[in-house]
């Protein structure tokens, strides 16, 4: 019978997992400390490990580390209510099986659980494989968010890091896609060396392999001495492109032979260029689609994509909200000298009822706004910029009589520099259609999903992520009398 060792200083979530397992196809043991759990090890293998970060005799990963040294084939699972992205990133590096957040759900620890053991049964199967020396680089907390979509993020920066791999980040614009590059380059065996980001965007085309790949002295007009270009600079360490959809046609072509062969010219040269550097590209387009349009390389797409990482937008990332701004609002507030002690509820209601289509960048900066115009210690909804509090978006419900002013709209989005208005005006559109549905049903969900033709938990998802609530009406967050 398969054997689960629990190791957790708190007798509830001891008792918790012994209710669970009771009656079960599995023998489960308790340990209370690392060194309960390394004296249980010792006596009689267990199939998974169930292991809280923190306990008082081992703090971190160091009881992790001790177990792994007794047994490294036993998967491990780490929990914990004080996790860190840092922490998260170095366990899945370091062979944690997977990382979960208290409060529990059980069910799905039993399902993690039932994950690691079909994973050690499998391990049963002699497979021959390369050894991979373990590294860890230096961590550095970046991210913020304990969202299911951001764990995930973590463990697949935890999963790739150490490597040499491509990686290519995809993510709507203002998602953080820079910040996940940069912890890929921390947690690597590159870390001492350079980071690189550069936004292929932004720079005009006649101008781009120069800067790339630098030239030689008279190369073209205004080339009066040689320049060394970023991938040469990077040498050792990391480059990161962002926007790489942006890249002209013939830089996309060199930066194939680079992926291949790690050499180039510079512009105007012969002289081949050997770099050790490893590539790192970001996208807020889809590069498929690009592929299938002749903007874009098949071939330097397949480079690219060895291995994907997708950030969610912030109207998905669940109760994230309150926590990036609580982060941020400390972060301004110590740069610009000020001190707000807390929120008002109306200006947190507007900011949770805001869609974000500039994601965490658009946060940034109306936070930074909302502290250099706060006056005492509270942040008021008066401080906030217009667009939060009248949401043009959204300032239109179903059923008010008249229709959405569209026009209005795109020119309003234009004009606040948007950079995302095919997703708006898609959120804004989807948002409309479901509570039409669910006010001509009074809300019924199961009658609703079927008019729209989609299951009742994808439309549970939706209420959830577009901000609407069913009580005797239909309303959307941003327009609920309470909100």
């Amino acid at each position: 019978m398969p054997n689960i060792l629990v190791i957790d200083d708190e007798p509830a979530i001891l008792h918790a997992f012994r209710r669970v397992f009771r009656g079960s196809d599995f023998t489960l043991n308790t340990a209370s400390s690392a060194a309960e759990a390394l004296q249980a090890i010792a006596q009689a293998t267990p199939d998974v490990v169930v292991l809280d970060v923190h306990l008082p005799d081992a703090k971190g990963l160091e009881a992790f580390r001790k177990l792994r040294s007794a047994n490294s084939r036993i998967p491990i699972i780490l929990i914990t209510g004080h996790g860190t992205t840092d922490l998260a990133i170095e366990a899945i590096k370091e062979g944690a099986f997977d990382f979960i957040l208290k409060p529990l759900e059980l069910n799905d620890v039993r399902e993690v659980i039932d994950r690691a053991m079909r994973s050690i049964q499998i391990m049963q199967v002699p497979v021959t494989i390369p050894n991979v020396p373990a590294s860890a680089g230096p961590s550095n907390d970046l991210l913020v968010g304990r969202c299911a979509a951001m764990q995930q993020v973590y463990k697949a920066i935890g999963r790739v890091a150490a490597t040499d791999e491509s990686v290519l980040i995809l993510g709507e614009s203002g998602t953080g896609k820079e910040l996940v590059a940069r912890a890929l380059h921390q947690h690597s065996l590159r870390a001492r060396q350079p980071f690189i980001a550069i936004n292929c965007g932004a720079i005009p085309e006649t101008l781009i392999e120069s800067e790339l790949f630098g030239h030689e002295k008279g190369a073209f007009t205004g080339a009066e001495r040689r320049r060394i270009g970023k991938l040469e600079q990077a040498s050792g360490g990391t480059i990161f492109l962002d926007e790489i959809g942006e890249m002209p046609p013939l830089a996309q072509v060199r930066l194939l032979r680079v992926l291949q062969e790690q050499q180039f010219e510079r512009v105007g040269g012969n002289e081949t260029v050997t770099t050790n550097l490893r590539v790192l590209a970001a996208t807020n387009v889809e590069l498929e689609s690009a592929v299938i349009a002749g903007r874009f390389r098949k071939d330097l797409y397949f480079r690219l994509n060895v291995f994907t990482i997708t950030l969610p937008p912030l109207r998905e990332r669940d109760d994230d909200l309150q926590l990036l701004i609580e982060h941020y609002l400390r972060r301004f507030t110590t740069e610009l000298g000020r001190t707000i002690e807390q929120i008002d509820p109306v200006a947190l209601a507007a900011l949770r009822a805001y869609p974000w289509p500039g994601n965490v960048r658009e946060l940034q900066s109306i936070l930074k706004q909302a502290v250099l115009h706060a006056r005492g210690p509270v942040l008021l909804a008066d401080f906030l910029p217009a667009q939060v509090l009248t949401k043009p978006a959204i300032s239109k419900l179903p059923g008010v009589g008249t229709g959405f002013d569209w026009d209005r709209f795109v020119e309003e989005r234009i004009a606040a520099g948007s950079e995302s208005l095919h997703a708006e005006g898609q959120s804004l559109m989807e948002r409309e259609v479901l509570m039409r549905v669910l006010q001509h049903t009074s809300g019924n969900q199961l009658q609703a999903a079927k008019i729209l033709g989609i299951t009742r938990g994808s439309l549970r998802t939706k209420i959830r992520q577009l901000g609407i609530v069913i009580e005797r009406g239909v309303w959307s967050n941003s327009s609920h009398p309470d909100a």
